[in-house]
């Protein structure tokens, strides 16, 4: 790939499923995973799926947040389940307790189409992610690096992997990228 290429942009339209994880994982990292979809046409993005930033002892439950995020709108919608277990004679059980729906401010997508072009994205090579060739995207900021691996030559996202700390690295892998027609439902409330 020429070094003056410039990055490509997310497409349109695209979901996928996806597993977070941290590089290398240390005995107190969750593994995690959901679904999510982009339509920046619209504006507006989904996110449904297990999410812990803390570990599962701590807070006594694991929590599964389903999160449209409306931009055009200016406002995230996120419902909640929190997940505990509970000893039972029969042994472990899994409870489920529906949380208060929560509204907040969203000024823009988490992951914005342009984000390699506005970050000023600088072309890092090409690795094997996911059994798959492909093109490493470097922005640089302030807070946290961020390493977009996008299919070679392509637009389609395989990997992000966020952070400064080489022995902490945030990971969120993309298996099954789709790109397409997003029907109406997936965004409705």
């Amino acid at each position: 790939m020429p070094v003056h290429a410039k990055p490509p942009l997310l497409p349109t339209q695209w979901s996928s499923a996806y597993v977070s994880y941290w590089s290398p994982m240390q005995p107190e990292d969750q593994l995690t995973s959901g679904y999510c979809w982009f339509d920046y046409a619209r504006n507006i993005c989904r996110i449904d799926g297990l999410f812990n930033p803390w570990p599962e002892k701590e807070k006594g439950y694991r929590l599964w947040m389903s999160e449209l995020g409306d931009a055009g709108h200016g406002q995230s919608r996120k419902r909640k389940v929190a997940y505990a277990r509970e000893g039972t004679a029969a042994g472990e059980q899994l409870l489920e307790t529906v949380l208060d729906d929560e509204l907040s401010a969203f000024p823009e997508l988490f992951l914005p189409q342009a984000i390699l072009r506005d970050g000023g994205a600088l072309h890092d090579g090409r690795h094997t992610v996911l059994g798959q060739a492909a093109d490493a995207w470097v922005v640089e900021r302030p807070a946290a690096a961020s390493v977009f691996y996008l299919q070679a030559g392509g637009n389609r996202l395989l990997r992000m992997v966020t952070g400064n700390d080489p022995q902490h690295l945030s990971v969120r892998d993309f298996p099954n990228f789709c790109t397409g027609d997003i029907a109406d439902s997936i965004f409705s409330r």
